[in-house]
């Protein structure tokens, strides 16, 4: 199966509470991203959940049974690592095999099972190499074939694409989600790079300073973030924030404007580009408006616009409307 619960999860070291208290439904086959800024305790949460911290308070269970102070190895579950804790001495097919020869599987069985998980990695042809003659990409799917024979109740992985060159990441992302349809089982991603999650998950789980902010699909929260920090966090480049009278204009203490939603050419705002990005399909650019402050605008690549032009802009798209808590508005 793979359906984890999670009751009034709390976690505190000491007298610092990393995580306050936290509920949360992960059904069975999801991928379900946690993804938030360095400190907001994704890890931390994913390793309560593996067992490889204790729980301070509340209830863990996986597929109905009480797994709250279980150890690891009787939770069901396998975990990537963002190091890819390989054995050098060992060949990739002992690498793999590992995990089965601990539970005392026999050599037929063994075999069977890596070779199955080789095939669904494409490291047929490397199972008898050791780990040092691989690209970092071919480690790392080591390191997920030694958990696809486990056959776990579901997959944990520790923002497992960070050692990883940008190239290397795009593809491995693509291999990871392949491997989730094939699985067709419980995957749980830990990361802090947003475009990970939206391109990745079935649901993401924005954490921030150990709370949950939102919950949802990828555009649900793009498109209806519950408050600000979730609006500021999902989206690439960050949504435009701008207060006082222009937000006093709309009913709002802050009102909120993705840069993809502003056109240049004509409108209200006035200001003068500062920074100026081409790559190629699209030009992103900073224009310091008279009492907005920078506003970011996401343009078509071909649009010509350099430092120092001055520029009208317009919204153009949704204004999201927050009051004075931060909280979203209908």
């Amino acid at each position: 199966m793979g359906k984890i619960h999670l009751t009034k999860v709390r976690k505190a070291f000491g007298e610092v509470e990393v995580i306050p208290g936290i509920d949360l439904d992960i059904e069975h086959g999801e991928f379900v991203v946690f993804v938030g800024p360095s400190g907001c305790g994704k890890s931390t949460l994913l390793r309560l959940i593996a067992g490889l911290e204790d729980t301070t308070s509340g209830t863990i269970e996986i597929d109905g049974r009480d797994a709250t102070n279980l150890p690891p190895s009787k939770r069901g579950l396998a975990m990537v690592f963002q190091s890819y804790a390989l054995y050098p001495h060992m060949t990739v097919r002992k690498n793999i095999a590992f995990p089965l020869k601990m539970a005392g599987l026999s050599a037929e069985e063994q075999a069977k099972k890596v070779d199955h998980a080789a095939r669904i990695l494409n490291l047929s042809s490397y199972l008898d190499r050791r780990p040092g003659q691989l690209s970092g990409g071919q480690r790392q799917r080591v390191a997920i074939g030694r958990a696809i024979v486990r056959e776990p109740a579901a997959f944990l992985f520790d923002e497992p694409l960070s050692n990883l060159d940008a190239a290397l990441r795009v593809t491995m992302r693509q291999e990871i989600s392949e491997l989730h349809r094939q699985l067709a089982t419980t995957m749980i991603y830990v990361t802090h790079d947003q475009v990970e999650a939206m391109t990745m998950a079935d649901k993401i789980v924005v954490l921030h300073a150990g709370r949950i902010e939102q919950v949802g699909a990828p555009l649900d929260l793009y498109n209806h973030p519950r408050n600000l920090f979730v609006a500021g966090f999902i989206g690439s480049p960050k949504m435009n924030f701008i207060t006082g009278p222009e937000a006093a204009k709309h009913g709002a203490h802050t009102i909120g404007v993705r840069p993809e939603h502003i056109t240049v050419g004509d409108g209200p705002w006035q200001g003068v580009v500062g920074l100026s990005e081409h790559l190629g399909s699209d030009s992103f650019i900073k224009v310091e408006v008279p009492d907005l402050g920078t506003i970011n605008v996401r343009a078509p690549g071909e649009l010509g616009i350099h430092h120092g032009q001055t520029v009208r802009l317009a919204p153009a798209g949704k204004i999201h409307r927050f009051d004075d808590k931060g909280l979203a508005l209908a």
